[in-house]
């Protein structure tokens, strides 16, 4: 981590953006910092371990068609840098403020606009079953999940296939999705509700993304395929329990996590929505 901030701060004094100081907001898959007193928030992960260029692109994009998503930061030149081994991405910094008193009205109202605002962008991503895939290759190999029980073993597997199957059976219609858009990718600001963190970025129903937000926020979604949303968040459970059982995972705590949702699929439906979970 010191290595990453060191390479963040040296980069932003070759832009001209003053840095007296790194404040980390997050250390998970990557890093993510406050620089201060510049007012820039920098995102940082090893070369290679990112995909930071879909997100900026993307970000860019999808700013021209003033869709509720953080903006770059406008003083430098909107791209991914590499410092020292690790790439950088520079955003602005939100000050973050009381959300509206109808939250859950305004945040389903934002990710319907961050929809529309998506169905205008045409970008190769991954499809959201690739996401699937990726979270069963976790779960069928031991030496990835060394500390993942076999019965809890078993019982991911099953709920990631069975999920999948029942989610095609639908038939239904696809676009593009923010991928993860729960309560802590979303910024309370001065200019509104704002969606951040696009890595997870892919192709899937709207339900995919809708299975991320809390009860409250995927009711007052309009049109949604009731069946396929609690297939989708069945999938989203088992997918994020396989992820904290990911030697490499460093979210806090996550193995705690990873067993609250265990206990969460063996009771069966109905499934709650990962934002609850990931408001507490």
């Amino acid at each position: 981590m010191s290595r990453a901030v060191a390479a963040a701060t040296a980069l932003a004094g070759e832009l001209h953006l003053r840095v007296d100081d790194a404040v980390v907001v997050q250390n998970s898959n990557k890093l993510a910092l406050r620089l201060v007193p510049c007012g820039v928030f920098a995102r940082v992960a090893p070369v290679g371990q990112e995909v930071a260029a879909l997100e900026v692109e993307l970000a860019l994009r999808l700013a021209g068609t003033a869709s509720p998503v953080a903006a770059l930061e406008p003083r430098v030149e909107p791209r991914v840098y590499e410092r020292d081994g690790f790439a950088v991405t520079l955003w602005t910094y939100y000050e973050v403020v009381a959300p509206d008193l109808d939250v859950p009205g305004a945040y389903a109202g934002v990710l319907q606009r961050l929809h529309a605002g998506m169905r205008r962008v045409e970008i190769a991503t991954p499809h959201f079953l690739d996401r699937v895939a990726e979270a069963e290759g976790l779960v069928a190999h031991r030496e990835e999940t060394p500390a993942l029980a076999e019965a809890d073993r078993h019982l991911l597997l099953g709920a990631l296939r069975s999920a999948r199957e029942r989610i095609r059976g639908r038939g239904a219609a696809e676009q593009l999705l923010h991928g993860e858009p729960h309560p802590g990718n979303l910024l309370s600001t001065r200019d509104g509700l704002l969606f951040i963190d696009f890595e997870t970025c892919c192709r899937g129903p709207v339900e995919f993304d809708v299975a991320h937000v809390p009860e409250e926020v995927g009711a007052r979604y309009p049109g949604i395929d009731q069946v396929l949303l609690a297939e989708c968040r069945r999938l989203v459970l088992a997918m994020v329990a396989a992820w904290r059982w990911d030697i490499s995972d460093q979210f806090p705590d996550g193995h705690r996590h990873g067993r609250n949702i265990l206990s969460l699929l063996r009771q069966g439906p109905p499934w709650p929505a990962l934002g609850a979970l990931t408001a507490e």
